[in-house]
């Protein structure tokens, strides 16, 4: 366990020191001071295409690594590195609105969910810096979504949804036992009543609840802070029918729902995306025949419907340009919502074509080839593939962080890759149990699409 941190902290990177203060946005605690010294899964380098040969063996908070060639992914290389918010020159606080804030943000939230806990991973050192419980009791957890304050959700496919504070200084005293309680890592497993920096937990009954996404909050520039924060989710009781409900972001109460008739499948609503006017996106997945696109406004709760052409309907996610994306074994199909037009990139695979995908924001979609190890990039203008990288096991999940590394999560194992989209070179961070996210475990995708403008 660690106790809460001091408000001020100072980076270290290479031989240079940055102190800032927390209110913009970096997270209070370094990596080592989180990580602690508990046992965390094993961290090794791989090579894609282009990989190099492996170097001397270094540590890094408490794990082993071995390093690639200079071009690999350790800190990322294609989002320009690591940023720092440190204020303007006449001393005021400069808060970065549009790509999310370094130290915030440098987080992948993975769901395990054969353990009913998720997993906080910094994405530049890949140390778990702490494991939570989603849920009192088992719930399943599959899905994940990052806040542009760094905040994250968590959704039970058990019904329930948990949120937890990004940064632990944010954490509040609640289980009678002075300071602050809370996990150190993977090792450090507190329990349900002791947990300290779990914000809220809201109940649901439902008998299956997968889409989870935040919608955008105000960033008060006085505080670098985000203010009013909703989060979207759904839940239905596979009766045909399912509710889609805005969740106040501070307390988790629900402030506004709408019921969709005519969702067909077991599974209900699947995946959950939000675009640059705070609409959720979601999609029914119907394993034996057509699927239907969904889009809730935000300004009045009112719908659109949309039926699903093409032969990928499973992974979901918005670009910069507001299209939604459909995706599954190494195909996709874009929807562009103003002509209502699809265009579709057929899947590599043919039968049950699974697999998540995100936008880098740069062009190119990113997505896995099911059931084979492979990361595929896909031209978001041409629909075209334009890279495929091997891995070492298929991934189910895929994300972006704020380094601009292609993450990969395992379907039900106990790995994520990290990959370098210039080269195809790979990280590898271990330990994780049943690990099932698909959704925005970064936060990347919401702060990409931009916030709305009214």
């Amino acid at each position: 366990m660690i106790a809460k941190p001091m408000q001020t902290t100072t980076w270290i990177l290479g031989a240079l020191g940055f102190s800032f203060a927390t209110g913009c946005g970096a997270d209070n605690a370094s990596p080592a001071d989180a990580g602690g010294t508990d046992s965390i899964g094993s961290l090794s380098r791989g090579e894609g295409d282009a990989g190099g040969e492996s170097g001397p063996a270094g540590t890094t908070g408490g794990v082993v690594v071995t390093d690639g060639d200079d071009s690999g992914s350790e800190g990322g290389s294609a989002a320009g590195g690591i940023k720092f918010d440190v204020g303007s020159p006449d001393g005021s606080l400069s808060c970065d609105q549009g790509m999310g804030m370094e130290g915030t943000h440098s987080y992948i939230w993975i769901a395990n969910s054969s353990q009913s806990t998720v997993s906080k991973i910094n994405t530049v050192t890949m140390v778990e810096e702490a494991r939570y419980m989603t849920r009192d009791t088992p719930g399943n957890p599959s899905r994940t979504s990052v806040a542009l304050s760094g905040n994250m959700a968590v959704a039970n496919r058990s019904g329930g949804v948990s949120k937890f504070w990004g940064d632990i200084s944010d954490c509040v005293e609640s289980n009678g036992t002075p300071g602050i309680q809370t996990s150190a890592g993977p090792a450090d497993l507190l329990a349900w009543d002791q947990e300290e920096c779990r914000a809220w937990y809201q109940p649901f009954n439902y008998a299956t609840q997968r889409p989870l996404a935040w919608a955008h909050g105000t960033l008060n520039t006085t505080t670098c802070e985000y203010e009013n924060e909703k989060l979207w989710t759904s839940g239905g009781d596979n009766n045909g029918a399912a509710d889609v409900l805005l969740l106040d972001g501070e307390t988790g109460v629900v402030e506004e729902m709408v019921t969709i008739p005519g969702v067909i499948g077991w599974a209900q609503l699947y995946g959950g995306a939000v675009d640059g006017d705070g609409n959720f996106w979601t999609v029914d997945h119907n394993w034996n025949g057509a699927s239907t696109l969904i889009r809730v406004n935000r300004i009045d709760m009112s719908y659109d419907t949309w039926p699903v052409t093409g032969t990928v309907h499973y992974g979901l996610t918005v670009d910069t340009s507001g299209r939604a994306w459909l995706c599954g074994s190494g195909g996709a199909s874009r929807f562009d919502p103003v002509p209502e037009t699809w265009t579709h990139l057929a899947p590599i695979n043919t039968g049950n074509a699974l697999g998540g995908c995100m936008t880098d924001g740069q062009g190119t979609l990113w997505t896995s080839a099911y059931p084979d190890a492979t990361m595929v990039g896909i031209d978001t203008e041409s629909v075209t593939q334009v890279a495929s990288y091997p891995i070492p096991s298929y991934v189910h999940g895929v994300s972006i962080d704020f380094q601009g590394n292609v993450w990969g999560v395992e379907f039900s194992g106990d790995e994520a890759f990290r990959i370098d989209p210039a080269t195809g070179s790979y990280d590898t961070v271990g330990g994780l149990q049943g690990a099932y996210t698909y959704s925005d475990m970064t936060g990347f995708a919401l702060s990409a699409v931009g916030a709305p403008s009214g």
